[in-house]
């Protein structure tokens, strides 16, 4: 496990009764600076500009503490590891804190949140994932508004999820996916409104909240890493595609169809029917999970409505509903690091566990 690094602490006295927020720092944009080999983050450049933010210890403000968590990251080098030493870090912080921020990279920060929401089970306190499109060093950052908001949202808010504060909206981490790698609205939400919007004040959306858990558990592991990966379906894809991916040791596969969950129904000129990899797989001990999630950024995968739909249902491949491809892969990765057996992750990819999909959406929209 990363070793942690505490600094800049501005806790009180125990007798204060401002809340306390515990600011992770994981990595990211928001506190890389220039090398030879490019932006890289830099132990210190965060606490340099912290240490020069006086709003940080105003009397509104929650009582702050700062953790670094080493190395810091890219985020594209994170991995599972990496979420599971964040879980950690917050576990054994929970009693302390009121609430959490998580500075981290765009890049990967929905993968992160995501599988955060699934590991962080019995959630009661916010957990909110931020960072920014350009470093604190940069005059017009935008990660400083970022810093501020999240920590007020973490210690003020009764939100107990897993959340990315990104240009004025909170979004449900898990329902999350980065739109654009330039603008300042980097992040969106096709299938859930944003939980809260900031402006001179911050609106909550009250009804879209999910109910505080139980409390978080004492541990997280995950006991094995499971062979999981994600596939673009795209106009022209051949049977072989499918074969290789799918043959051994792979045991899950999040297939990225088209529209409300569409598939071809036929194979390029000379190739054989491309459901059959899929049913072979499906089919085989222990068989390979599949997961239709949609390319749109926004919808639902209905697989009863087209025959290429129909053709998946029939070949033992899942809906995953109004998930993201990437909330579908970090619980289908979390959940067979748990161990569970193909039967027992089959039928949870199904379950809202986390706020991530609406199982009753499909039948809404079909007027059932």
């Amino acid at each position: 496990m990363a070793s942690a690094s505490t600094t800049a602490p501005t806790i009180a006295s125990a007798g204060s009764d401002r809340p306390r927020v515990c600011l992770l720092h994981v990595g990211g944009t928001i506190g890389m600076t220039k090398t030879p080999d490019g932006l890289r983050p830099v132990p210190g450049v965060l606490e340099r500009y912290l240490a020069g933010m006086p709003e940080l210890t105003g009397p509104d403000m929650p009582l702050l503490y700062v953790e670094r968590l080493d190395p810091l990251l890219d985020s594209a080098d994170m991995d599972p590891h990496d979420w599971v030493r964040i879980a950690r870090a917050i576990i054994e912080r929970d009693q302390e804190f009121d609430g959490f921020v998580v500075l981290h990279g765009t890049d990967t920060m929905v993968y992160t949140a995501s599988a955060l929401s699934f590991l962080l089970s019995g959630l009661r306190k916010p957990v909110v994932l931020t960072g920014s499109q350009l470093s604190l060093e940069h005059v017009r950052s935008d990660g400083r508004e970022h810093i501020i908001t999240s920590i007020i949202i973490a210690g003020r808010l009764r939100i107990p999820e897993v959340c990315i504060y990104f240009a004025s909206r909170l979004l449900r981490g898990n329902r999350a996916q980065k739109i654009h790698n330039s603008d300042f609205v980097a992040f969106g939400s096709g299938n859930l409104p944003p939980l809260a919007t900031v402006g001179v004040g911050i609106s909550v959306d009250e009804h879209l909240l999910r109910a505080p858990g139980p409390g978080l558990p004492d541990r997280v592991e995950l006991v094995r890493e499971p062979h999981v990966a994600a596939l673009r379906v795209f106009p022209g894809v051949g049977r072989g595609v499918f074969e290789s991916l799918l043959a051994p040791p792979l045991e899950g596969l999040v297939l990225e169809t088209y529209g409300a969950g569409t598939f071809p129904t036929r194979g390029r000129e000379g190739d054989e029917d491309l459901i059959e990899p899929l049913r072979a797989a499906t089919s085989r001990t222990p068989p390979v999970i599949v997961v239709n999630c949609s390319q749109c950024h926004g919808g639902i995968v209905r697989q009863d409505v087209y025959a290429g739909g129909r053709r998946l249902t029939a070949a033992g491949v899942i809906s995953g509903h109004d998930m993201t491809p990437e909330a579908a892969l970090t619980k289908l990765y979390c959940l067979l690091a748990m161990g569970l057996s193909p039967d027992e992750v089959r039928r949870r990819m199904g379950e809202d566990l986390a706020g991530e999909l609406d199982a009753r959406a499909a039948e809404r929209e079909a007027g059932t």
